[in-house]
């Protein structure tokens, strides 16, 4: 493609790691406006830690990120909070509290980064629910929801400032495949609708195929980014072996 387009994210020179052990070494790379972005490799390769480093709860040991233009671990606090705004996030787990009801929980994000009166927040409450498929259903307990209730309830918190991009850890997890499939559904649709930029680390292909106009793929044994592209263009065209292997789904590399 030659079209010019908006880099909301930029990675450059990034190395990543705990203590002594680098899990990443010098990788870069974008992510650009309202796209869908999925962050991709085996198992120990790095894609949950990469994505902490994203959004900021880790220091890089070198190398930059920026999300707007702002580096991430240079930023002051007010420039910190302003960033918090412009992103959400989503766990694995939907990490709901327990002890709150569906409305209460997206109340949270609302109460911490504005002063509008508790009616106006409840009526924003409804709005995102409405958005993910769960109108009504703000008094209803964590406790109550379906797995594929939960992500969508998280997605609702993850959305409640209106953030430029939203950060999604494994969303389908744990989903069956129609849930899953419900659930790809309403990425495109946010994706696209409310033009917001998904950021997600998976390794369910039926859902990489489904959703990401991009990829990466991060390797362990090199701790580089080993491919990025279309899913589609990788599956064909890629010469690297566990590339290959990854997007066949195979269960050796083939001699």
């Amino acid at each position: 493609m030659s079209e010019k387009r908006d880099s909301i994210i930029e990675v450059r020179g990034l190395t990543v790691g705990y203590q002594d052990n680098i899990v990443l070494e010098d990788i870069s790379f974008d992510v650009f406006a309202g796209e869908i972005f999925a962050i991709l490799g085996g198992s120990g390769c790095g894609k949950s830690t990469l994505l902490k480093h994203m959004i900021g709860l880790y220091e890089p040991m070198g190398g930059e990120i920026s999300i707007g233009g702002i580096n991430i671990a240079m930023a002051n606090s007010a420039q910190r909070r302003q960033l918090l705004q412009k992103f959400g996030v989503t766990y694995q787990s939907g990490a709901l509290f327990g002890s709150m009801s569906v409305r209460e929980n997206i109340r949270l994000v609302l109460q911490e980064f504005t002063t509008l009166p508790l009616s106006i927040i409840d009526i924003i409450c409804e709005m995102k629910l409405k958005l993910v498929g769960l109108a009504g259903c703000g008094e209803m307990m964590p406790a109550e929801l379906s797995g594929g209730m939960v992500k969508r309830v998280a997605i609702a918190r993850a959305m409640a400032l209106d953030p430029d991009i939203v950060f999604l850890d494994e969303p389908s997890a744990g989903l069956d495949p129609i849930t899953s499939a419900q659930l790809d559904e309403l990425i495109i649709e946010l994706s696209r609708g409310l033009n917001i930029t998904f950021v997600i680390v998976t390794h369910e292909l039926e859902s990489i195929f489904a959703i990401a106009d991009r990829v990466i793929m991060l390797d362990k044994g090199t701790k580089k980014i080993i491919a990025q592209g279309s899913p589609l263009e990788l599956k064909r065209n890629s010469e690297n072996a566990f590339v290959q292997q990854f997007f066949h789904r195979q269960a050796s590399l083939e001699q």
